[in-house]
């Protein structure tokens, strides 16, 4: 905990016992895991530590004025209670919906969440658990996740653990965080464009500003049917020339809905005190028109080359989503999966399972081989611990960590890209066939955790919201191989010497 941060003493209401549920081995299973995972948090300071993190952040956005100790134990109870509830509901894989009225009929998540009171139960709403999502930040819940391991790898072995955390040895692997959005089709770049367009200057009607226009409704009726006349024209006679004409169309009715929305963009800017918004509210509506127009050309041109140009757009210079501009095209050639949208991900996991370090690329990744050097610099300054051994597939294999893995003595675990060297060293070296072997399990890490902990997709907008949605993810994962790894086992009690009659 920080030197300077100082938590006040919160009063713990009064809670009622879990009751015992008999017949459901699921429940048993996760209700220990919940009860360990609490353990971990509150009983080795974790938790404190965390909230003191979020404390110094909140406390040096006013430093002029020393929050009253009202206001600092709300922070702190919110804290916690953000705390738990992200842990809880990831692990669940709820929406934020679907988690709140889980939350409110179950005792267990209350308990958990410290929301179970003797004369009233409050638990928060899908908005607050949504504002909870982002209460920490990315690089906290960093912190948070270094602290729990390197407790886990120390002698005191606070969390009762029959072996001690391995920090030593660590497996690499990337993979791909697919976005939440619709299949890059050109055409249907224009559809959304005009949906979003004519959207908002419905919104703009509806507060009392208006221009002279056809109904929006009808233009987006008629925008409709053309996509669906696109999508059907591939099986017609001639089915290039209909997808030409068809291309042209949309293109003359996406400049017509763009005229539109500039002028109800420049009356709304000029006269936002005429309607019930405040200036931010009004400002939130035009910066939404000018994200589509300033990207309207350019899709446009994208349809073009490829629809009646019948040219290729370089993968750096397409528009993937008008709304998330930090997409990737990224071909990993994979069965179900061949080329992916979203960003790359890398992921360093330990010999227990448990995720070391990870990366999510706002930018187009580097090769896997650029990589290693960073990794196994980042886990011994972030651990203060040496590295041993380092295994990975023969992407990240190269001359360069070659040599700076036989420089640091570090163990090449790493698969060979020759398959003559692959086969001699798996002959002559058991240790690095038994690497080789362990690799596959990496594989099933990543797909436990984007399927369980990420979801598919991953539905958060925004690369920051992203990143703080992996962060997340990687804590409650921690949280979760902790809670089922084996625990010590007290020593049998000897049986008392017979005294001498």
């Amino acid at each position: 905990m920080d030197a300077n941060i100082s938590l006040l003493p919160e009063p713990i209401p009064l809670r009622p016992t879990l009751p015992t549920v008999l017949g459901n081995v699921d429940y048993q299973i996760f209700r220990k895991q919940l009860e360990r995972i609490d353990l971990m948090l509150s009983h080795t300071g974790l938790e404190n530590q965390f909230v003191a993190l979020g404390l110094k952040r909140w406390r040096a956005q006013n430093p002029q004025k020393d929050p009253s100790p009202k206001s600092q134990l709300h922070y702190q109870r919110h804290a916690r209670l953000a705390l738990r509830c992200n842990i809880a509901r990831i692990l669940l894989g709820e929406s934020f919906r679907v988690f709140s009225a889980h939350l409110a009929d179950s005792s267990l998540l209350q308990w958990f969440c410290q929301r179970q009171e003797i004369d009233r139960i409050q638990v928060p709403a899908k908005s607050n658990l949504q504002r909870y999502a982002t209460w920490f930040t990315e690089e906290e819940i960093r912190q948070l996740n270094a602290r729990l391991l390197g407790q886990a790898a120390t002698e005191a072995n606070p969390f009762e653990l029959e072996e001690i955390i391995d920090l030593e040895g660590m497996w690499l692997d990337s993979t791909c965080v697919q976005a939440n959005i619709h299949f890059p089709v050109d055409w249907v770049l224009l559809r959304d464009a005009t949906r979003t367009l004519l959207r908002a200057i419905t919104l703009i009607r509806q507060h009392g500003l208006k221009h002279r226009m056809p109904e929006p409704q009808e233009l987006m009726s008629q925008m409709n049917k053309r996509c669906m006349e696109m999508s059907h024209a591939r099986r017609q006679p001639q089915s290039k020339k209909a997808r030409k004409r068809l291309l042209r169309w949309m293109k003359r009715a996406v400049n017509q809905v763009a005229r539109h929305g500039r002028r109800y963009r420049d009356l709304l800017e000029k006269r936002w005190s005429q309607t019930d918004w405040t200036q931010a509210q009004a400002q939130q509506v035009i910066d939404r028109i000018d994200g589509i127009l300033e990207q309207l050309p350019a899709a446009k041109k994208q349809a073009h080359e490829r629809i009646i140009g019948h040219r290729k757009v370089p993968n750096a210079e397409k528009i993937l989503s008008l709304y998330e501009p930090d997409l990737h095209v990224i071909v990993r050639n994979k069965a179900g999966a061949e080329v992916e949208f979203g960003n790359s991900l890398l992921l360093a996991e330990n010999p227990q399972g448990l995720i070391l370090h990870w990366q999510l690329f706002q930018e187009q990744a580097p090769a896997d081989a650029r990589l290693v050097q960073p990794t196994v610099e980042e886990v011994e300054t972030t651990y203060e611990t040496k590295v041993e051994m380092l295994g990975g597939d023969r992407g990240f294999e190269s001359k360069a960590n070659v040599d700076y893995l036989l420089t640091k003595q570090i163990f090449n675990g790493l698969c060979a890209r020759q398959p003559g060297k692959l086969r001699r060293r798996l002959q002559e070296d058991e240790v690095y066939e038994a690497t080789q072997r362990r690799r596959a399990q990496t594989e099933g890490r990543i797909g436990i955790f984007k399927n369980q902990f990420l979801g598919r997709p991953l539905r958060v907008k925004g690369f920051e919201h992203r990143n703080l949605a992996v962060s997340w993810a990687v804590l409650t994962h921690n949280l979760w191989v902790l809670a089922r790894l084996p625990r010590q086992t007290a020593p049998p009690k000897q049986a008392a010497e017979p005294q001498a009659a």
